[in-house]
């Protein structure tokens, strides 16, 4: 059975769309590849990629099930988002940033880098919607779309994402030797900040 690739090409652009916009998660990955290196950021990225490719498989795959669960628990998984990012906010701004060198990178590190993304995406389950929209918009809807074609779709939809985390983690980390301490404390305290800023706004609209 032939799959039509074009899918994949969706796949992608919606990814790398859906991740582009600078949120909490690309100020979390910035920091991170400033502080710790690459890889870490990476992983952050790769983090929020998972999590949008799992959504994106709820969405194509029409488990209403788990969506209508999701969203009738979205006040209390936005509630836990907005406190683990205000959690996030106030360590960024009292971390002091070590030099890349005295960072080394373990596998506890890239995997914590990874979950915390991971869940902290995954506590805004209104991104299902988002994906429903833009999969009914491009035909997904449609009968003749095979379990197939869906699959690739969401293979898509996390390489789309990922590459997008490639690119800003790698961009980032070649500023890394053009920064001095005293721009990496100040990146510390503005994306802290700013991420409190991204809580307060999550808190406020649940409450």
């Amino acid at each position: 059975m032939m799959v039509d690739l074009g899918y994949l090409l969706r796949g992608l652009v919606i990814g790398f769309a859906i991740a582009a916009p600078v949120g909490p998660i690309g100020l979390l990955c910035i920091q991170r590849t400033l502080a710790q290196g690459r890889l870490i950021g990476l992983a952050t990225g790769l983090g929020a990629a998972a999590a949008d490719a799992l959504y994106g498989f709820v969405a194509a795959f029409g488990l209403t099930a788990v969506m209508d669960l999701l969203l009738a628990r979205q006040g209390w998984l936005r509630l836990a988002g907005a406190v683990f990012l205000a959690y996030l906010g106030v360590r960024m701004m009292l971390t002091e940033p070590p030099t890349l060198a005295s960072v080394p990178v373990s596998r506890r590190g890239l995997a914590s880098a990874w979950a915390s993304t991971f869940l902290l995406t995954l506590a805004n389950p209104l991104t299902i919607l988002a994906f429903v929209g833009i999969f009914a918009a491009i035909g997904l809807a449609d009968a003749e779309v095979t379990y197939a074609e869906s699959g690739v779709l969401v293979v898509g939809v996390f390489a789309g994402s990922a590459l997008w985390w490639l690119t800003l983690s790698g961009a980032v980390s070649l500023l890394h030797g053009k920064l001095d301490r005293r721009w990496l404390v100040g990146v510390n305290r503005v994306s802290g900040l700013v991420i409190l800023g991204f809580a307060a706004i999550v808190l406020a609209r649940t409450l």
